[in-house]
């Protein structure tokens, strides 16, 4: 199976979906349990929500396997982008819920299992990534990055309560310019019927910080959609067609509103 499925389109814009994938290849399936298998913590679908926009000339970057395999969105030394905070790994070895991916402890990737690993998924990836970027600045003097990602209303592993519906990352507001973000946030003010927040919880993974360079016409944003708003949470983890149906004039909205920005400088 190829490591990603990418659209190539003719504006300023990719939306990368490094989480969408849920494949694991055989070699590392067989050593896993049946929770690793099933690859739960996928995002699940999300690229599906983002169909519409290659009508608007939006290339799209989406990954096949699952994070279980290798964690696209973080970094390839495993650096915590939250110090203090529970997060899983660059090749996990537990779910979301803590449950064990592997049957047993002498299965877990070691380091060189793990390093295998980034050069034969993460790597790809991220020189696809690189050089779409930079083939899109070439042609427009600048790039906007769009990193398209989703999770289960719910995870107490890393957050209290329920999530809000919308979590847009900028970052801090370092991997885009502010007038972008703005402009974003006057599309969340919209839509009443989606709750949302600018940095909490999901500020941004490695994608969003490493690529978002405004200083160099880079412009990224994450946003981590709340499962709830356009599947079923739990297994078969299917689509809902009638929240699909709700959420999708809003993306819409979004990624418009990142096509029509215009870096000044």
């Amino acid at each position: 199976m190829n490591i990603f499925e990418f659209h190539q389109g003719d504006s300023p814009l990719l939306i990368s979906a490094p989480h969408a994938g849920s494949y694991i290849p055989d070699d590392i399936s067989c050593h896993m349990t049946k929770v690793g298998k099933e690859s739960v913590d996928s995002d699940w679908h999300v690229h599906k929500l983002y169909d519409f926009a290659k009508e608007m000339g939006v290339s799209i970057l989406n990954a096949t396997h699952s994070r279980y395999v290798v964690d696209l969105n973080r970094p390839h030394d495993n650096q915590n982008l939250y110090p203090g905070q529970d997060t899983t790994g660059l090749s996990p070895i537990d779910s979301f819920a803590k449950d064990h991916l592997y049957a047993a402890d002498q299965f877990l990737p070691n380091d060189k299992e793990i390093q295998r690993r980034v050069e034969l998924y993460w790597r790809p990836y991220h020189n696809k990534l690189t050089s779409t970027l930079a083939a899109i600045k070439e042609k427009h003097g600048y790039a906007l990055l769009w990193d398209a990602h989703s999770i289960r209303s719910q995870v107490p592993r890393f957050f209290d309560g329920k999530l809000p519906d919308m979590n847009f990352g900028t970052a801090d507001g370092t991997s885009c310019d502010i007038l972008l973000a703005n402009k974003l946030k006057e599309v969340a003010n919209a839509h009443k019927d989606f709750s949302h927040v600018f940095n909490g919880r999901f500020k941004g993974g490695h994608i969003t910080r490493h690529y978002g360079a405004p200083a160099n016409n880079i412009h990224a944003v994450q946003l981590e959609q709340s499962q709830v708003t356009y599947m079923n949470e739990d297994a078969p983890f299917n689509l809902i067609q009638d929240k699909v149906d709700a959420c999708t004039p809003y993306l819409k909205e979004l990624i418009s509103a990142m096509l029509e920005f215009k870096p000044t400088n």
